[in-house]
């Protein structure tokens, strides 16, 4: 027998079993009990209710397609093993696919980002703005900023909804003078996420203007107590007043700045945590502790004339017509520390050196030059990593 033949004999002895495939299924359900494995509980079914069954869509291999076979149907008691999972029991609800605007065409809704406070970052850039080199300060010079005293105040308003960025440096050295020899570490630290809340309806922040009497730049080149604007006070209509004086304002050199500040933030007792914890670790040179803060001013000044340089010789002889009235205010508690009643923003000085006091160690121990992350911490609480540091560090020989 050639291959041909065979292969001709062998398709047809497939053809006639996929052919009586469907009648041994109906055979093989009627001789048991409704279909089910034997001993269950199950009811035997009749011819009308075999022939009722529901089909389900299987593979063939002789046409190459789903054909339809009858399928058993198992209607017995709950058995003692479950069946094997196969997905939830509710389908997942689809993500709504995000929006590039709000529904009335607005402004796109600020990103968020896991893990960072909930805040509209791209207000510390914004268009028409440069940051200075020290990322201290952003200024524009856009004319309509200068001529209208409604986008000015809007403006002021806006950038007040961010806070600045205030620090911790800690910078080791060794050597003839505190400013002068060997770095042995320089640790920061940011502390951005201490005046944010994560409940946007706890947060603290407030917009207030100079008071009556009060010493500011109000429109000269010298602080002074006066002049003053009609409004009410606070927020309300003084931005409003102190604009539009700014816009009047006929000088060819003049700036409008709103300054973002901290208060109630003990400085001092962290400072001397940080001394107290690094003569502990017995570190032989000199300590500086500061706390500064960037993106703290925001900055508008009239356009320039003619060119930046004649504007900056014009201000130095003529002197620039200041006016820095305004402040966004940033909390990190109700009160000083020790006041009775006082509520910080996220967390006490006290809770925020317990959970940092480790991290800090560790990264001036191994003498980090960098930031100190919630990475440090992390690693501090998953694997104790300070708390396997030695006692006594080896500082080295003294230069």
């Amino acid at each position: 027998m050639d291959f041909t033949t065979e292969a001709a004999l062998e398709k047809a002895r497939l053809q006639e079993h996929m052919m009586l495939q469907p009648q041994r299924e109906q055979q093989s359900l009627a001789s048991t009990s409704r279909g089910a494995p034997a001993g269950s509980n199950a009811v035997p079914m009749t011819q009308e209710e075999l022939e009722s069954l529901p089909t389900t869509s299987q593979y063939s291999p002789v046409h190459g397609q789903h054909s339809p076979i009858s399928a058993p149907l198992y209607l017995t008691q709950p058995s003692l093993t479950p069946p094997p999972y196969s997905g939830p029991s509710t389908p997942a609800q689809e993500p709504t696919p995000p929006q590039d605007s709000n529904p009335a065409g607005g402004p796109k809704p600020a990103p968020r980002y896991p893990g960072l406070p909930a805040l509209d970052y791209r207000l510390y850039n914004p268009p028409l703005f440069e940051l200075s080199a020290d990322k201290t300060t952003i200024k524009s010079a856009a004319a309509h900023l200068s001529s209208s005293a409604e986008a000015l105040a809007a403006l002021v308003r806006q950038q007040a909804k961010v806070p600045p960025k205030p620090q911790i440096h800690v910078v080791g050295r060794r050597g003839s003078s505190p400013h002068s020899g060997k770095v042995d570490f320089a640790i920061r630290l940011n502390l951005l996420a201490l005046l944010v809340p994560e409940d946007a309806r706890q947060r603290m922040d407030y917009l207030r203007c100079v008071g009556p009497g009060e010493v500011a730049f109000r429109g000269g080149s010298k602080p002074a107590a006066a002049p003053e604007v009609d409004g009410d006070g606070g927020d309300g209509g003084t931005v409003d007043a102190w604009a539009a004086r700014f816009v009047a304002d006929s000088a060819s050199v003049k700036a409008f700045v709103l300054e973002r500040v901290v208060v109630n933030l003990d400085v001092d007792w962290l400072e001397g945590q940080i001394r107290k914890l690094l003569a502990g670790m017995k570190y032989p040179g000199s300590v500086a502790v500061s706390f500064p803060m960037t993106h703290h001013r925001v900055v508008v000044q009239n356009p320039d004339r003619v060119n930046k340089f004649i504007t900056s010789v014009t201000g130095f002889f003529a002197g620039k017509r200041k006016y820095e009235v305004v402040k966004a205010v940033w909390p990190f508690a109700t009160m000083p520390r020790g006041n009775e009643g006082r509520r910080c923003a996220v967390q006490s000085e006290e809770v925020w050196w317990k959970e940092w006091r480790g991290p800090i160690r560790y990264a001036i121990a191994t003498k980090r030059q960098g930031w100190v992350t919630n990475e440090d911490k992390l690693e501090a609480l998953m694997d104790g990593t300070p708390a396997n540091l030695p006692a006594d560090v080896d500082w080295g020989p003294d230069c």
